[in-house]
């Protein structure tokens, strides 16, 4: 234990910070753990929590709790547990998107082909046409 004034005064305010401090870093992870929670329910309400756990994690950096890296990271890996949730309906939704793109595209390919083979048609008629006027 310090006997000078000042260090005595450095040991309250130390203690004050710890517990401070611990009571932000309780309520952020508090925060993410509500939002994995739902998240692995799949709960509608997930994508509010993940918000409200984004800020607390922002607040934790601004406050000097945690550094601002370790705050993105955070931030980071819990964002992609949401979308990883969602990816598999979105994945399902996309396969059958792309399956009626490459359809058109197949019909489209096939008109084309029929439109150039009728002009090539077309211009052989008039050819053989001004051929056949020249020859009488």
């Amino acid at each position: 234990m310090p006997n000078i004034k000042s260090a005595i005064k450095r040991v309250k305010i130390a203690e004050k910070k710890t517990l401070n401090n611990n009571m932000i870093k309780s309520a952020y992870k508090t925060a993410v753990k509500k939002f994995e929670a739902a998240n692995a329910k799949g709960e509608e309400t997930s994508e509010e929590l993940l918000r409200l756990a984004k800020k607390a994690i922002d607040q934790a950096a601004s406050k000097g709790v945690i550094s601002k890296n370790a705050a993105s990271r955070k931030k980071s890996t819990i964002e992609k547990k949401l979308t990883n949730k969602g990816a598999s309906k979105k994945a399902d939704t996309k396969k059958a998107e792309v399956k009626v793109e490459k359809k058109e595209t197949s019909v489209e390919k096939e008109d084309k082909s029929k439109k150039t083979t009728t002009k090539t048609t077309a211009k052989k008629t008039t050819t053989a046409k001004k051929t056949t006027k020249k020859a009488e």
